[in-house]
């Protein structure tokens, strides 16, 4: 291995080398640049890699007990307003935040049955409570909004966003799903490592796990190959290391593999490569909702405002902001007018409109990104009321999604773009002829 800068030559010898190089131009921060000079010829390979964790990794099992919770009150009080958050140490699982509804929650029942969902025995933990409701001044800045008290009375003006903030969606068309390969290929394996304890197609393996990709990507931004996969997973202290090493991968990684890159075969493949993982879980490592905000969205390849998605109502931007700035940039990319599309939304608390809206298609867009931008504002609902109604956010479906990502489940109505893509084509479309006939 070795270092060279994007502004030095290449090295005169022949002979096949790999340079690792950042700052090269046209590349994005925090990617890694694998510069292969074969024969005298330089071909710059771009390695981009993302993790996800599997439904009993401490962080993620918060996650589940916290969507388990607003689930539980969503179903008898749909305009409840929840901001619940989660701490799981040792044996130990504290829930706290604000809740303000019509109902008496069952909050001790929903963190037994998503530790029984996550693959622990809720028997053998303590379970500590201390929730309030929400502040009386956020409840009636959000109920009515800015605009409503300055006497507006147009389509869902009454209510106001949860809080500031700039939620951002992310799309490509590099997979089926619009996400980035390292991302789905690192849900896939979680996903399948969870599946094979249920199932015990492998047998003595723990809740707790992760993974991690590395996807190669050439000069035209194509996925070419996997450098690096990455599995760490719980095991039975009896487990032989081995044994457990073929069966991540011949019955994990290959086949997931297989399904998205055809006939790839990863440079290297670790298996647990701290060695032991006996203890895991909790009683390794606290956990606390909303510490795998790149597992939910994007993997870091697109950008994130720093805002947790569980344990939210939908009156919080934080979800239905970020769920809605997908479902926009997922257009996008399926109506073909842009390979990659990136959607910042920016709102104020208590404001129903949102401050800031923009759209950025990193120069592969078939029509500038202003001109995108004035369209999806024509065509999608930005006020935090309207969201709610066009995605439906009002039923209890958030502990489903709150492992393996928010992003991607075909079933979710962000991800389902087909209302939309006719009317932003045409709407695009009906925008570029009047600003050629206004040139």
């Amino acid at each position: 291995m070795r270092s060279w800068s994007s502004s030095s030559k290449p090295p005169p010898d022949t002979s096949d080398h790999t340079w690792f190089v950042s700052g090269l131009p046209g590349t994005r921060a925090g990617f890694l640049v694998v510069v292969r000079f074969c024969e005298r010829s330089l071909r710059v390979l771009v390695v981009r890699s993302a993790e996800s964790v599997c439904i009993g990794h401490p962080d993620k099992l918060c996650d589940l007990i916290a969507d388990h919770i607003l689930d539980d009150i969503l179903t008898l009080d749909p305009t409840a307003r929840v901001a619940v958050e989660v701490m799981a140490t040792g044996r130990r699982i504290i829930v706290t935040g604000e809740i303000t509804t019509t109902i008496r929650p069952q909050l001790r029942a929903c963190a037994r049955e998503a530790l029984r969902r996550a693959g622990y025995n809720p028997n053998r933990f303590l379970i500590y409570v201390w929730v309030r409701r929400q502040s009386a001044d956020i409840g009636a800045g959000v109920t009515t909004s800015l605009e409503a008290r300055a006497g507006d009375e147009s389509a869902y003006a009454s209510l106001g966003a949860g809080d500031q903030g700039t939620v951002y969606g992310y799309a490509t068309n590099e997979t089926p799903q619009r996400l980035p390969l390292p991302l789905v290929l690192a849900h896939e394996i979680c996903r399948r490592l969870d599946a094979a304890r249920t199932d015990a197609t492998i047998r003595r393996i723990g809740p707790d796990g992760k993974s991690q990709v590395s996807v190669v990507y050439d000069e035209l931004g194509t996925p070419v190959g996997i450098d690096t996969v990455i599995v760490s997973i719980q095991h039975d202290a009896h487990k032989d290391p081995e044994a457990l090493e073929r069966e991540v991968r011949t019955l994990i990684v290959a086949p997931a593999i297989e399904a998205h890159l055809p006939g790839a075969t990863p440079e290297q493949v670790l298996v647990n490569p701290s060695g032991r993982f006996v203890t895991g879980g909790p009683t390794a490592d606290t956990g606390l909702t909303g510490r795998k905000l790149m597992v939910d969205t994007y993997g870091g390849l697109g950008p994130h405002g720093g805002g947790a998605i569980s344990g939210k109502d939908p009156s919080k931007v934080d979800r239905t902001g970020a769920y809605m700035a997908r479902l926009i940039a997922k257009t996008v990319v399926d109506a073909r007018l842009a390979e990659e599309c990136h959607v910042a939304i920016s709102y104020a608390i208590g404001k129903a409109d949102p401050v800031a809206f923009h759209i950025d298609t990193f120069g592969t867009g078939q029509h500038p990104d202003w001109l995108l931008t004035d369209a999806a504002q024509a065509i999608f609902p930005l006020r935090p009321a309207a969201i709610i109604e066009c995605l439906g956010l009002r039923a209890p479906i958030y502990a489903k999604l709150s492992t393996y990502g928010h992003m991607g489940h075909g079933l979710s109505e962000w991800e389902w773009t087909l209302p939309f893509t006719d009317k932003l084509t045409t709407e695009v479309t009906r925008r570029a002829h009047q600003a050629a006939t206004h040139q």
